[in-house]
């Protein structure tokens, strides 16, 4: 009965979001009462679709093999952890998952939203429904989740290993509430454009939920980095794979958005840009959906494929993206001009930010659809692969963080104070950092050099907005500001070290014998078995040895029975200036083990810097919603 509980609210959701945008439509009557049942439809909208999750999250944990999707991707002997990520390990838990973040969504607007006038609220939730409702057609039309199976085996076929770890159960509904955040944005455009209401209000609105999606993507393709890097045992931490783009080109777009948006809600600017950004930037998450569940691409991370499914969800995206960006055009007429500014304002250094990101975001965009589109126009397979996206979008990258150098310093509307002083302590930094590195490391190349030298600059740039500052008075915008600026140069920093120093040894080795990689002299100690919980796997021991210290790693290679896969598991010896990475890899005819190492210093400042950058939203969002509700309760007072 769980199923058809979880069947039977899923389109009791699916009725409600007909009736809500029906409402919204003005099918309803008077506006003000309306809108009431509007709200109300949209929360209870928002609780059947988190029933009907709960539902398949509980048939899952129960190992209820009658279910088709429970028996195909789960097992009644796999771990409890992984039984709840397989709820959304497959096609259509995860399409489950991503409406009902969707409709949780509309309901929280629903329920809070009070800085925008009634109608474009209620144009908002019109819009809001109508996402849904493509979604949850799709779901019951040609994605069931609940369907049953007859006969029901006695056991399932399991999840895919890879996906058997803790940090991917985590990784698809961080990205997924990210994207799905950035439909809020979306319809908050689409409802302003409607009613012709572009300004503040609209951008006060938006700028939580864009914030909190830019957050949740960046922890979210942070955390799919480092997965990557551990899990699939090829040293790498990004490999432009067309999955991965697919996560970084919404964030992209947030990223040019979150800047835009603070300028129409301080300031009254970038009216049209702002609303176009919106628009985009759900689009991009709808793209990248497309891109991972239509089984167009074949990917590591592209666990959940169906071509025939994914012509759905392209109708789908053809009429939502086109719609909007029709809407865009016949409404932006009516947008009015924002407040002006001078070049060389921080409006003007916005601007230029907006301008990088979104020649990053076109290339990012170009590289990972053109050999997609060539194969389907003429059937030959291309690839675009890191030496493109590296050599185009890597300069530009620090170009842009250049410009985070001076931009953040620089003041509204105009600026006729010389900027040579305020830049001075960043351009100093790096041009000392270029200069050691043409005589300390003269061997590297000009791209990891110049990354030194920028996110080196970077870093008391960041810091420069602090300057001169009472520092408990500091708002916490600007200190989420400082320090998610910090964030980007300590990831930079990390990307080029990791470029230019890190050392790679393959061997062939029997126990006893001994391997150089960078620093570290590697004694291989012998092979074992071992036994996990539903694996078994051989182990080895490495005994690495730098000046006085001492690492111990254990690298695995692992059989899973259920589905029969065979998984390399890297072991990793983390210190303050690097990583040792060791990968075992097969037996040979002579006996032999293929042992891969790697010496990295101070890769892991890649991940903590996109910590930082993560941690430096939440303090900005943090201190906007304690502003607002500050301000809310002065006026409150003051009309009392």
């Amino acid at each position: 009965m769980i199923a058809e509980l979880g069947l039977g609210a899923l389109w009791m959701a699916a009725a409600l979001a007909v009736l809500q945008l029906a409402l919204a439509c003005g099918l309803g009557g008077e506006q003000g009462r309306s809108l009431r049942t509007i709200r109300s439809v949209a929360i209870a909208q928002g609780l059947l679709t988190a029933l009907s999750f709960g539902a398949l999250v509980w048939l899952f944990l129960d190992s209820d093999m009658s279910v088709k999707l429970v028996a195909a991707n789960s097992h009644s002997q796999k771990p409890w952890i992984y039984k709840f990520a397989g709820t959304w390990g497959n096609h259509e838990g995860s399409m489950l998952l991503w409406v009902m973040v969707l409709a949780l969504a509309g309901a929280v607007i629903a329920s809070l939203e009070r800085r925008i006038d009634e109608p474009t609220l209620g144009a908002t939730l019109g819009a809001q429904a109508a996402l849904a409702l493509g979604f949850f057609t799709f779901l019951l039309l040609a994605s069931n989740p609940f369907e049953r199976l007859d006969p029901a085996p006695i056991d399932g076929r399991g999840l895919n290993p890879l996906l058997q770890d803790p940090g991917l159960a985590f990784h698809p509904p961080t990205l997924y509430l990210g994207y799905v955040g950035l439909s809020v944005a979306f319809s908050l455009a689409v409802g302003g454009l409607i009613r012709g209401e572009v300004g503040p209000s609209i951008a006060r609105a938006m700028r939580p939920w864009v914030l909190a999606a830019w957050i949740l993507l960046t922890i979210g393709i942070t955390a799919g980095s480092y997965w990557a890097y551990y899990e699939l045992g090829w040293g790498g931490w990004w490999f432009w794979d067309p999955v991965e783009n697919a996560s970084l080109m919404p964030w992209l777009a947030a990223t040019a958005l979150l800047h835009s948006v603070n300028v129409l809600a301080a300031r009254g600017g970038l009216r049209a840009w702002t609303m176009m950004l919106a628009l985009v930037a759900f689009s991009m998450s709808m793209v990248g959906t497309f891109l991972v569940r239509s089984g167009i691409l074949t990917s590591v991370h592209s666990f959940a494929v169906d071509p025939a499914r994914g012509s759905f969800i392209l109708a789908l995206l053809a009429i939502y993206i086109g719609g909007a960006l029709t809407l865009f055009a016949l409404r932006i007429a009516h947008v009015r001009e924002g407040a002006p500014f001078e070049v060389v304002s921080r409006e003007g250094g916005l601007v230029a930010n907006n301008l990088i990101l979104s020649v990053i975001l076109g290339i990012v965009f170009v590289g990972t659809l053109y050999p997609l589109l060539a194969e389907a126009l003429s059937g030959e397979k291309l690839s675009v692969g890191p030496p493109y996206f590296d050599s185009v979008a890597s300069p530009l990258a620090l170009v842009l963080a250049a410009l985070m150098m001076i931009a953040p310093q620089l003041r509204w509307r105009r600026d006729r104070q010389p900027l040579l002083r305020r830049a001075a302590p960043g351009v100093l930094v790096a041009v000392t950092v270029l200069v050691a590195t043409l005589l300390l490391a003269p061997d590297i190349g000009w791209l990891p050099r110049l990354g030194l030298a920028v996110a080196a600059g970077l870093v008391p740039a960041s810091l420069q907005p602090l300057v001169g500052r009472s520092l408990r008075r500091t708002p916490l915008a600007t200190w989420g500001m400082a320090l998610a600026h910090l964030g980007v140069a300590v990831a930079i920093l990390g990307m080029a070290s990791d470029s230019a120093f890190t050392r790679e040894t393959l061997s062939a080795a029997r126990p006893g014998e001994r391997i150089n990689v960078g620093p570290w002299i590697v004694d291989f100690q012998g092979v074992r078995p071992i036994a996990g919980t539903n694996w078994t796997a051989i182990e080895a021991e490495l005994r690495a040895s730098k000046g006085g210290g001492v690492a111990v790693l254990h690298p695995q290679s692992r059989f899973f029975s259920e589905p029969p896969t065979t998984t390399n598991e890297a072991a990793i010896d983390s210190s303050w200036n690097g990583q040792l990475y060791a990968v075992l890899g097969e037996r040979d005819e002579a006996g032999r083990w293929q042992i891969r190492l790697w010496w990295k210093p101070f890769v892991t400042l890649i991940w903590l810097g996109g910590g930082m950058i993560a941690l430096g939203g939440l303090l900005a969002l943090l201190g906007r919603l304690f502003r607002e509700r500050r301000q809310r309760i002065r006026g409150e007072e003051a009309f009392a």
